[in-house]
């Protein structure tokens, strides 16, 4: 009854913002069209322009949908520009729940009172949003961890009883998206129940805080050195599914611009450090923050580490394989190249397109798109109005959208926001390019050929040495049963010399390793690499 209430107040705020004329249109001449064209009558706010509409639609829904609309947000490819960019303004600000619920989740993660864990502990929180809240607090020190002394800590607590609201609004956007791809061929090709399907995963991840702690421990480990990036410490011993214990990162918010300028914080720098944080991430580790908006993002202004981003926040992050990155890189480096012809062969290689696609059709439309757009500064360039176009030229082509390079592709669009209002004269291409040869020499060049030997080395090692017995018994196995016994005595024969000659063998597998890592050391030194 509550599934079937919720449902109907859906209804009733898309035809309160005017949404039902939208799905009506989409419908061919019929029984549903005429249904719907009547309760489309006197539908209030029907003048305002459609991705407006379906903004305060989402907003009015609650943050679960607001959450969704922002996800969607990113799909480019799937959606209009208007509606795209209309849903990137959607502000997830959620009233905090009670004190009383807070400190009680807290206490029960714990196993404790507030007290005996804090020194201090504010009861108001700093932040709040549609899955948790933030409260600060001083820690105490313990007999397991006296370093903890005076520690101050953030405290993130998830709201009580989300998982509920969320399962119920997922499963009734599940539901939203059936009737949709039912009723509307082009609501079919927004591919409505597999964006519902990435949201919920999402969702869900940031419903488990040791993996959001998990996730920034290790974003820590990989930028343990960098002068351009910090991470909080987890608290593992206070961090819980419910409840995570992180250190206090003193600093302002990016989108604070005039505090910043005026504390002296060099933008140009700021920026250019930004894109190459993101690369580094995602080329280097394979692994990067994928939810970098302002209130993401500090600048710490402490003397000692000045003009550092700090990150916060990482229920979502994104991840590459090998062979995503390696096609990345190359396909980022054609385009900095302006080598339009190898984007093309490189999304057929990849089968991103038929493979009966014609390179030369491919490579004209990629260029049309991309050329207008170099040799200007980052003031002068939209690089969510080129992705557009690219995703409408993809459509021609029948491109599949790879569903891992979607949280890339949203964090990219992040990036760029970031570094326009930091450095409108930024040239985003040339602060990359840099980046990402230095990482291809790494990965694909003689560094990256000398680090694999090198990885390699210890198996080979192992399985050389068995290479002639693997040959031998596959030589007897090839025989008939009649030739068994001679083949045994042959066999016998041929392990007595294998062992003779197994030192000697194991000694020139030694020289021949040890000779063409010499010869490599040479042409590397020879070709400049180090």
């Amino acid at each position: 009854m509550r599934r079937l209430a919720r449902l109907f107040f859906i209804f009733f705020t898309a035809w309160r913002y005017g949404l039902l004329p939208l799905l009506r249109d989409n419908l061919k001449p019929g029984l549903r069209r005429g249904f719907l064209s009547i309760l489309c009558w006197a539908s209030p706010n029907s003048d305002l322009p459609r991705g407006k509409r379906i903004r305060l639609t989402l907003e009015a829904l609650g943050p679960i949908f607001v959450k969704f609309g922002q996800v969607l947000s990113t799909r480019r490819d799937l959606l209009s520009e208007d509606i795209a960019n209309e849903l990137a303004k959607l502000q997830d600000q959620v009233p905090p729940f009670s004190n009383e619920e807070s400190r009680h989740l807290i206490e029960k993660a714990l196993g404790r009172s507030i007290e005996e864990v804090f020194i201090s502990f504010d009861a108001t929180p700093v932040a709040s949003a549609s899955v948790a809240q933030v409260h600060f607090g001083v820690l105490r020190a313990t007999e397991k961890h006296p370093e903890w002394n005076q520690r101050a800590v953030a405290i993130k607590v998830l709201r009580p009883g989300i998982l509920p609201v969320i399962e119920g609004d997922i499963a009734l956007m599940y539901d939203l998206a059936k009737i949709i791809e039912r009723l509307s061929e082009d609501g079919r090709r927004l591919k409505p129940r597999e964006n519902v399907a990435e949201f919920d995963t999402y969702l869900h991840d940031e419903l488990d805080l040791m993996r959001e702690a998990a996730n920034a421990s290790q974003l820590r480990r990989y930028f343990a050195d960098s002068k351009k990036l910090m991470i909080p410490e987890m608290y593992w011993d206070l961090c819980h599914t419910n409840v995570m214990v992180m250190e206090k990162m003193d600093g302002i918010s990016i989108g604070r611009y005039e505090e910043l300028r005026a504390a002296g914080v060099d933008f140009k720098k700021l920026a250019a450090d930004g894109v190459e944080i993101f690369f580094t991430q995602v080329f280097e580790y394979g692994f990067f923050h994928a939810d970098m908006h302002p209130g993401n993002i500090m600048i710490s202004l402490e003397p000692e580490t000045f003009g550092r981003f700090i990150s916060l926040d990482f229920g979502i992050v994104g991840a590459l394989s090998e062979s995503d990155k390696n096609y990345l890189a190359l396909n980022f480096l054609a385009f900095f190249n302006r080598d339009y012809r190898r984007v093309a062969e490189l999304h057929i290689e990849s089968g991103w397109v038929p493979a009966n696609t014609r390179v030369e059709e491919l490579e004209g439309a990629v260029r049309s798109v991309c050329e207008p757009y170099f040799d200007r500064p980052l003031k002068e360039i939209s690089l969510g109005l080129v992705l557009m176009r690219l995703f409408q030229t993809s459509r021609r082509f029948k491109v599949e959208i790879q569903p891992q390079l979607t949280l890339l592709q949203k964090t990219l669009l992040n990036v760029e926001g970031l570094a326009r209002q930091l450095d409108p004269d930024l040239d985003l291409w040339k602060t990359a390019k840099p980046i990402l040869e230095k990482w291809i020499s790494q990965q694909l060049g003689w560094r990256g050929l000398i680090d694999g030997l090198k990885a390699e080395a210890p198996s080979w090692a192992k399985i050389l040495p068995t290479l002639p017995r693997l040959i031998a018994e596959s030589l007897a196995h090839s025989h008939g049963h009649g030739q068994r016994k001679e083949q045994n005595r042959e066999l016998e024969v041929l392990k007595t010399l294998l062992q003779e000659e197994r030192r000697t063998h194991q000694l020139l597998v030694g020289a021949l390793l040890f000779a063409g890592g010499f010869l490599a050391g040479i042409l590397v030194i020879g070709l400049g690499i180090y």
